[in-house]
């Protein structure tokens, strides 16, 4: 990432490629409340890769992958807002932050959100926002050390919900 970040701690961060889809499921999924939000099975990889190819095609989209080695041990997406608000500025939403189980307290968060917030910057974004699970206490710590603030409060609906006559948070 840097010349300055020891060997030992080195990421390697990119854009995703196609070829990567497989790995990020499965990171997507390497936690309690992803095992549940995801769907590994084989019949799911078209849904997957038509929303990947989604992502790849719009330039306020950004899908981030970390390596160390050949080994993949986070993601992210970042996607570009433009707003009339705050005197028309583009604000940068972060979501869907993956640390691999295997990697975590390892300084692999703070060196992606690092460098996700150094592009925000460049672009000359304004605000950085994200969403986090209400029940990720752990993710909410790691975010406020970062400096991010729990200013407002977010609402989601499931949209699926309303056909099934359920609603479960995303």
């Amino acid at each position: 990432m840097r010349a300055d970040t020891p060997r030992d701690s080195y990421l390697d961060l990119r854009l995703a490629e196609a070829s990567d889809l497989p790995k990020i499921r499965r990171l997507l999924a390497d936690d309690e409340f992803g095992r549940a939000r995801e769907d590994l099975s084989e019949g799911m990889t078209s849904r997957y890769a038509r929303a990947f190819a989604a992502i790849e095609a719009d330039a306020r989209n950004e899908l981030w992958t970390a390596w160390k080695g050949d080994a993949l041990v986070g993601t992210y997406q970042v996607t570009y807002i433009p707003y009339l608000s705050r005197g028309g500025n583009e604000r940068c939403l972060i979501e869907a932050v993956r640390v691999a189980s295997s990697a975590r307290g390892q300084g692999v968060g703070s060196q992606m959100m690092e460098f996700a917030l150094e592009r925000a910057r460049e672009r000359g974004c304004l605000l950085a926002q994200l969403t986090s699970d209400k029940r990720r206490s752990a993710a909410h710590r790691f975010y406020e050390r970062l400096g991010f603030v729990a200013s407002h409060e977010g609402m989601k609906l499931e949209l699926s919900s309303l056909r099934s006559g359920r609603n479960a948070p995303a």
